[in-house]
């Protein structure tokens, strides 16, 4: 008897979250309300390498793209590790593509020499995304209640449409898709959840 209360508790909350998911996604319509600059304004996406932008910020891209921000993306590698440099600048390319980041607004540097001065431009904001443990991580629907009431500048949940695009995102990196990719897109909570800070 004690396991079917448990269990309802479980699916109350998980109710109550999914709810909340939805209302938030359709609450946050300015970017003024996500602490955001105003609609039109430029934001620049910085990844390490080609699957990132899918991987672990669809919410990002697709939530600043609700809030009508204009999205660029700089990547600083091709992925050239097994000498498929090529191949996962098209899949990236691709994917940006399907997260609606035209190729006008994707640039590629593939210079291990690069490194960062410290400087931003006046008037910029850096906002950095929130690592979980490995539980919060590929345990989505219980990750969720706590992602709604932790602390964080920025959150950007996805509905469901949007979680089906981001899919289809990371689905272009058919040379990254491995067994434990397609584990990662079935359970993790990147493809569905970003909480970000100001830095």
């Amino acid at each position: 008897m004690e396991v079917v209360g448990l269990l309802c508790l479980v699916v109350a909350a998980l109710t109550w979250g999914f709810l909340r998911v939805r209302d938030s996604a359709e609450r946050m319509k300015s970017p003024e309300q996500a602490g955001l600059l105003g609609a039109g304004s430029r934001a620049l996406l910085v990844i390490a390498h080609p699957d990132d932008e899918a991987m672990f910020f669809a919410p990002t891209v697709l939530g600043l793209a609700r809030l009508e921000q204009r999205v660029f993306l700089l990547c600083f590698s091709a992925g050239n590790y097994y000498s498929q440099g090529e191949i996962r600048k098209k899949e990236l390319l691709q994917s940006c593509d399907v997260l609606g980041i035209p190729p006008s607004r994707v640039t590629i540097i593939d210079n291990r020499a690069l490194h960062s001065g410290g400087k931003l431009p006046n008037g910029c904001s850096v906002l950095t995304l929130q690592s979980v443990n490995m539980l919060r991580k590929y345990l989505y629907p219980l990750d969720l209640l706590w992602s709604l009431l932790s602390p964080q500048d920025v959150l950007f949940m996805l509905t469901s449409k949007e979680v089906a695009q981001a899919k289809k995102a990371m689905s272009c990196h058919h040379s990254q898709l491995l067994w434990f990719r397609r584990l990662y897109i079935a359970f993790s909570r990147y493809l569905r959840v970003n909480s970000l800070q100001f830095l």
